[in-house]
């Protein structure tokens, strides 16, 4: 991946750039959503702070949370990413993709892979949603439970998704918005960056990974997501592609989303929202598929033609 961001921009300092660009995003996707939501439900800023803070206390507000929560990420993350490779990489799209392709059947088995992967991972939710602080740290323990309650309160009022209509909306704003946004940011630029700043692709995707599961500011369910951050970090360096993170996180967020949807209309019995862990049977069973999975798909990958602009060293 070497020649798309000028060699003379030290890795340290692109990222601070891209930093910028997407704090930016971020304050103007807040004020553009505040915008649309005044125009079309005439709520307030304090309105807004009120229902993020207290959502269950404003159930009509829901279809304005959802449009805020689409726009804001929309632009503070998709928008953002793509003007900092606009104005920072000569070829944006082979920066993201040295590869330009991948077989069908690999996209599928890196999507496959998020379904498989869910028992065996429901140990690591229950572990980390059950950690006990040290005395010393009960104020950040305080925090970080009222922080946890606060966000899954907002996540089960915002994915109450009763009709077909609310779940294309719901797989647009929870699904397809964050697998696109997140994996250009983090995958996309700051693995990429890390990798260029310390020669070590390893390094690169567990520091990404790391600054993923933390910018969601939820420590009791960190590091499972830490954990997802490395899967889709290595996916994309086998691959070489943005495309097959990006599939992979859509399928992990479109399944919890479409479960949502499901339980609601008592179709299925699953709670998605559950920390409790799967049976040891058939969480062993996930564990072996997945290992082979892991292992077919990076034999498949590395097999696979290296790209003219790609170092094969990635491998």
């Amino acid at each position: 991946m070497k020649g798309f961001i000028s060699p003379s921009l030290h890795p340290f300092k692109s990222l601070l750039l891209f930093t910028v660009f997407a704090m930016a995003g971020l304050f103007i996707g807040n004020f553009l959503a505040m915008l649309l939501i005044k125009l079309f439900w005439g709520f307030g800023l304090m309105d807004i702070s009120n229902m993020l803070a207290r959502p269950a206390d404003y159930p009509q507000s829901r279809s304005a949370l959802v449009l805020f929560q689409g726009v804001v990420h929309l632009v503070g993350f998709t928008i953002a990413s793509l003007m900092f490779l606009r104005v920072n990489a000569h070829r944006p799209a082979a920066f993201l993709s040295p590869r330009a392709t991948v077989p069908f059947h690999l996209l599928l088995g890196s999507a496959v892979l998020m379904l498989v992967i869910l028992p065996a991972a429901s140990w690591l939710v229950y572990w980390n949603a059950n950690v006990d602080f040290p005395p010393f740290l009960d104020a950040f323990e305080q925090w970080a439970k009222a922080k946890e309650d606060l966000l899954r309160e907002l996540t089960l009022e915002l994915t109450k998704i009763n009709t077909i209509p609310q779940l294309i909306l719901g797989m647009v704003v929870f699904a397809v918005l964050p697998a696109i946004g997140e994996e250009l940011a983090f995958r996309g630029i700051v693995q990429n960056e890390l990798h260029r700043w310390w020669k070590n692709p390893h390094v690169a995707i567990w520091g990404a990974a790391i600054i993923f599961g933390a910018i969601h500011m939820q420590f009791y369910g960190v590091v499972p997501r830490i954990m997802l951050g490395v899967l889709f970090g290595y996916l994309y360096w086998w691959s070489g592609n943005i495309w097959v993170p990006i599939i992979g996180h859509f399928m992990n967020n479109g399944f919890m989303v479409l479960m949502m949807f499901l339980a609601q209309r008592r179709a299925v019995s699953i709670n998605v929202e559950s920390t409790e862990p799967e049976s040891l049977t058939l969480s062993l069973i996930s564990m072996v598929l997945t290992a082979v999975l892991l292992y077919g798909l990076y034999t498949a990958f590395r097999r696979l033609p290296a790209p003219v602009e790609e170092d094969t060293s990635r491998f």
